[in-house]
């Protein structure tokens, strides 16, 4: 491209103004240079859409339209490429959600209650309630192992869950 060539200097006479005008649609300057860039190379001669500056009645027009168009294409690509990487982001990636510092408190102090109220249990019951609940055994299973009967398991459960449903619900006041 030769010094002298009128679309070369329209472009440079008007770039920082080009600059100005796309950074606010892009985010950033860096990515307004680009598009400002790439805007001059579609206005220049020889441009792949094959219509020549010369030819527009509108140059400085044109060459806004063509920066505000690729401006706007940016912006929308970056939009779709954050969505999918949002979208596409495996759970153990996102940011944990930590508690209230409060609130590692209150959780504490429950612990020691329900572990105050568990040891203030009858040894039969402690010992169906953490077969039920803690590993998983069925009432025949219970049953089977402390060698009584299964409505014996279901109320040793049941007394259990019960006595400790009181003394939490005893030490909040309710």
């Amino acid at each position: 491209m030769r010094d002298d060539d009128p679309r070369l200097k329209l472009f440079l006479d008007h770039r920082a103004t080009l600059v100005d005008y796309a950074t606010p649609i892009v985010g950033d300057r860096m990515r307004a240079e680009d598009v400002v860039q790439e805007a001059y190379i579609r206005f220049a001669p020889g441009a792949a859409d094959g219509v020549a500056a010369g030819r527009v009645a509108q140059p400085v027009g044109y060459l806004y339209r063509i920066v505000r168009n690729l401006a706007l294409d940016v912006t929308r690509r970056r939009q779709t490429e954050d969505r999918n990487r949002l979208q596409h982001r495996p759970d153990w990636l996102a940011p944990a959600e930590l508690p209230a510092p409060d609130q590692g408190l209150l959780d504490r102090d429950e612990t020691r209650r329900m572990a105050a109220a568990l040891a203030s249990l009858p040894e039969r019951e402690r010992v169906a309630l953490k077969m039920h609940r803690v590993d998983g055994c069925n009432l025949q299973g219970i049953a089977d192992h402390l060698g009584v009967s299964v409505t014996t398991a279901h109320r040793l459960v049941q007394g259990a869950v019960v006595q400790l449903t009181l003394a939490l619900r005893d030490e909040d006041g309710a």
